[in-house]
Formats: structure tokens, sequence, C-alpha cells
């Protein structure tokens, strides 16, 4: 009798919610809870974020639109978890885990952005958040499922250059944070190439929890530093 099969290729069709999957190097087909070590611990980076995040927003000061910034540095802790659940237990549900936080603070900063940089209505501003978010879901599972961030990354760079040309001070912070969004990217998307793994056996991945985890301090850092135009925060 052939043995079973205990661990998938990446986004293989008709598995169920406990199936494990094989997404990166460093995994290399093994089921255990510590198979992905560094991609699993590198998830602090998330919380890092979180709380360095926090600890500005207390020193800045924000009489209106805190909650909504609290919420977001909550999401990214949540993000952090979630990943860590996917590389240690690589089930489907601990994907859907480690997705779901990431559409959330997708469509929750792009809707902040885009009400508090730009000035766009409440529609609007939710209308393009929920666009961007819609194109993230949308996406096919190309490059090691990179490509669901390209709506994201390119809603970064545009928006960046939208406030650069309104002369707005979030603009430096977004660009910022779009340069090292592509960078990271770039490793989540080589992670999983046979000649990567066979040049480097713990892969990239860990790179792309990093510096995304910079990015998204960034982002709050931008959300923190602007609050609503008719609050003025205590100096720094």
């Amino acid at each position: 009798m052939a043995e079973r099969q205990l661990v998938h290729a990446c986004n293989s069709p008709g598995l169920g919610a406990w199936a494990q999957v094989d997404c990166y190097c460093e995994r290399a087909g093994d089921p255990g809870f510590w198979a992905e070590p560094l991609n699993a611990v590198t998830n602090a980076a998330f919380l890092i974020a979180a709380v360095a995040a926090g600890i500005y927003l207390g020193r800045r000061g924000m009489a209106r639109g805190r909650g909504f910034v609290i919420g977001l540095i909550l999401l990214v802790a949540a993000i952090g978890v979630g990943s860590f659940l996917f590389h240690t237990l690589a089930t489907r549900w601990a994907a859907a885990a480690d997705v779901l936080p990431i559409a959330l603070f997708v469509l929750a900063y792009t809707g902040l952005a885009y009400r508090r940089f730009v000035g766009a209505s409440v529609p609007v501003a939710l209308a393009v958040g929920v666009a961007v978010t819609v194109g993230t879901m949308a996406m096919p599972p190309l490059f090691n499922g990179s490509l669901a961030y390209a709506p994201a990354l390119f809603m970064m760079a545009a928006t960046a250059v939208l406030l650069s040309a309104m002369r707005h001070p979030a603009a430096r912070l977004l660009w910022i944070a779009s340069g090292v969004f592509a960078v990271s990217l770039t490793l989540r998307t080589v992670d999983g190439i046979p000649s990567v793994c066979a040049a480097l056996q713990v892969g990239t991945h860990f790179g792309w929890h990093v510096l995304n985890g910079l990015t998204l301090y960034l982002l709050l850092r931008a959300a923190i530093q602007n609050p609503p135009v008719d609050v003025t925060p205590r100096p720094s």
C-alpha cells in the first residue's frame, strides 16, 4: 500500500481545512510544527511593529481617529499571530487565518489613506479600499501567491505619487514603505523556486516577514503623524 502523503504542494486543489501544505523552502515537506523555525519566529516582526506603533501613538497623542488607528495596530498584531499559525501548523485553515487579517488591514488602511490623507468622501474612500481588497483576493495564486499583493503595492505607490503632488507630509513615509514592500515582495516571490531552495535551505520568506513588519510600521506611523485635520497632536 502506498504511503499517505502528509504534506501537499502549495495551492493543491481539493484539500480539506486540515490538510498540510508545503509552500516555502524551509519546510521541505516536513509536517512537523517547527519545520519552519525561521519563518515562524520572524513573525515577531509584526508584533514588534504593533508595539512600537502603540508606543508612538501614546507619545504623539490623538484626540480623534485614535480608535481607528488602535484597530489597525491590533490588525498588525493579528497578522503576526495568523502567519505564525500558518508557518507552524501549515494547514489550509491556518492559511486562511494568515490571509484574513491582511485583507482587513488592506481594506481599512486604504480607506483611511484616501479619507484622511487625500480628503476623499467616506463612500469614495470605502470604494477604493474595497476595490484594492477585492483585487488582492481575486488574483490567481501565481508567483507563489505573491501576485495577490500586487494591487496593494500598486495602490501604495500610486497614493505616494498623489500625495507628493499634493505636497502632503505623509508622502515621504508612503514612498519609503512602497520601496521596502517592493523588496519584501521580491523575497516572498523567489522563496519556493527550486534553485533558490537548493542554494539556501531556509529560503527567503523570513525576509518578507521582517521587511513587511517594517512596512506596516511605516504605514502606521504615517497615520499617527497625520491625524484628522482638525486635530493638533502633541509634539513628539
